[in-house]
């Protein structure tokens, strides 16, 4: 599962590294928001390498000011931690609510470190990959939108790439799943939890996240940091 959630993660940064020339991000089209941040976070990387080989943890701060914004890591983590939500809002002791609320604000927090984490790993993996966008489409009236993308690397097959953007209630779009060949990585994330927040709980789960989310910048495809 480790090798699969680094791989997914690989493919999302690979995925958004478009050629389209835009400093100022277009959230009211999901099309465009895509390649744009795409563009920004690439260039700022390039922008940044004296101080990225100086110091790798420069990444997080790349990943978090380039990319960050532009990802719904908080639908995300509701949507990994799945029918625990819907168990905490079935507690009718107030205080046991209360202190459970609490932890998946925690988890949200903690989640969105391991995302700052994972993908500044991810970005010691690029190696100029080349990406394929669909034409934009009208998402006029959507909630949800499909951003279909196909990596290209030379000697080695063609890659499907979906991601899945989200319009809030602002209008604004943002990333918050993709799919590498029909497989989900929030499917997949949730999966890989799963058993540990069924068997131990949701403080176990948050201490493994943060744990991870705090080693060194690196990537870790391997080893479950991913």
């Amino acid at each position: 599962m480790a090798k699969v959630l680094g791989f997914f993660a690989s493919v999302f940064l690979i995925g958004l590294a478009s050629t389209v020339s835009a400093s100022e991000v277009d959230m009211t089209n999901p099309y465009t928001m895509v390649q744009q941040v795409a563009d920004n976070t690439f260039k700022r990387v390039t922008k940044d390498q004296n101080k990225i080989e100086q110091d790798k943890e420069h990444l997080r701060v790349i990943v978090e000011e380039e990319l960050l914004p532009y990802i719904d890591y908080k639908y995300a983590a509701y949507r990994v931690l799945g029918s625990h939500i819907q168990k905490v809002r079935n507690i009718e002791d107030k205080e046991e609510k209360r202190q459970a609320i609490e932890h998946i604000r925690t988890f949200i927090d903690v989640f969105k470190s391991y995302l700052v984490a994972t993908y500044a790993g991810v970005f010691t993996q690029y190696t100029d990959q080349k990406v394929e966008f669909e034409p934009a489409r009208d998402a006029d009236g959507d909630k949800i939108a499909i951003v279909k993308t196909k990596i290209i690397e030379a000697g080695k097959p063609d890659i499907k790439i979906d991601f899945k953007v989200r319009r809030d209630s602002n209008g604004e779009w943002r990333a918050f799943d993709m799919m590498a060949e029909g497989i989900s990585l929030l499917d997949a994330k949730q999966s890989e939890l799963h058993g540990i927040l069924r068997q131990q709980g949701i403080v176990r789960v948050i201490e493994l996240l943060d744990k991870k989310s705090k080693l060194p910048v690196q990537f870790r495809g391997d080893d479950g940091n991913a």
